[in-house]
């Protein structure tokens, strides 16, 4: 048995002190203490099946032992630097649930941000066919499929990828989240192989970070997330670049491209949109007040 297994609580303790024991273990790993209590009742949740309310209407009971022992596993990979949304194999996006795995980037509130923008503009209302490159989880295009059915709506949507991992995944959210009717799922590099003028929108979250940077990024994130969606070239730019130059093409006259893009490359990719002949250009700041959106019209 390893130090990290024998201090990890395993005792028949009710359900809230074994909460308590495991956060305080978590910070012990390194993980910030309010970070460390959250991951641990997102533990809990998993192995008890209890959801949020009942588990807090549960705190004062000893779990099974079969949940007691997945708790104590859970823990321990999360101690050891999983990420705690791989361990429990899920996690929400924009309303719904989506399951992860190594094979494609967590879901991120900057992503939520994203589809934000898309679901604000006029052309939303209007577009017929709107395309998700590198869709990864299918994170935004069950995002929008979703708010398309809320509103009545039945755009044709395209969820594309060039791994084979990521786009089984996909598909599994779609028919999770109950959108098979309006997505697809499409093996492609980027916005290449679609149609020309076959879009009203593309929104993409591609890889955006420099080639250099990436093995300096947090273990939890380089050890873990699938490079193929992290590596954006040399300089960082190298996807976005080949995204704006084939919606050139893809997107309709007077449809629109939505990027997420690195908080330093704000002034980079307008440029690019505008030297690509894009009208309309923005770059807009996320919640912390960092350039992440770009976008522009094409004439």
């Amino acid at each position: 048995m390893t130090s990290a297994t024998r201090t990890c609580p395993s005792e028949a303790l009710p359900l809230g002190a074994l909460i308590a024991r495991g956060a305080a273990y978590l910070a012990r790993h390194g993980i910030p203490p309010a970070e460390a209590r959250a991951q641990a009742e997102i533990l809990a949740e998993e192995a008890t099946g209890l959801r949020r309310a009942r588990l807090l209407a549960h705190l004062g009971d000893a779990p099974a032992p079969a949940a007691l022992e997945a708790l104590r596993a859970a823990l321990v990979r999360v101690a050891r630097g999983e990420p705690v949304q791989y361990v429990v194999g899920r996690w929400p996006f924009h309303g719904a649930t989506l399951a992860v795995s190594p094979a494609a980037l967590i879901p991120r509130p900057e992503t939520e941000g994203l589809v934000a923008r898309v679901l604000a503009h006029p052309l939303w209302r209007t577009a017929r066919r709107v395309a998700d490159v590198g869709t990864g989880t299918g994170a935004i295009a069950v995002a929008l499929a979703r708010a398309a059915m809320a509103e009545g709506r039945a755009p044709e949507i395209l969820a594309v990828d060039l791994s084979p991992e990521a786009l089984a995944l996909a598909r599994r959210n779609v028919r999770g989240n109950g959108v098979e009717g309006l997505v697809s799922c499409l093996a492609g590099d980027g916005a290449a192989g679609l149609a020309p003028g076959s879009c009203d929108l593309v929104v993409s979250n591609p890889p955006y970070i420099a080639s250099a940077e990436v093995d300096a990024l947090p273990p939890l994130i380089r050890d873990h997330e699938p490079r193929l969606a992290l590596d954006g070239g040399p300089d960082g730019l190298g996807v976005i670049r080949q995204v704006v130059l084939d919606c050139t093409q893809a997107l309709r006259p007077g449809g629109r491209l939505f990027l997420e893009i690195g908080e330093d490359q704000g002034l980079s990719v307008r440029r690019l949109l505008e030297r690509a002949g894009y009208g309309e250009v923005c770059v807009e700041k996320d919640l912390a007040g960092l350039d992440r959106y770009a976008g522009g019209t094409l004439p």
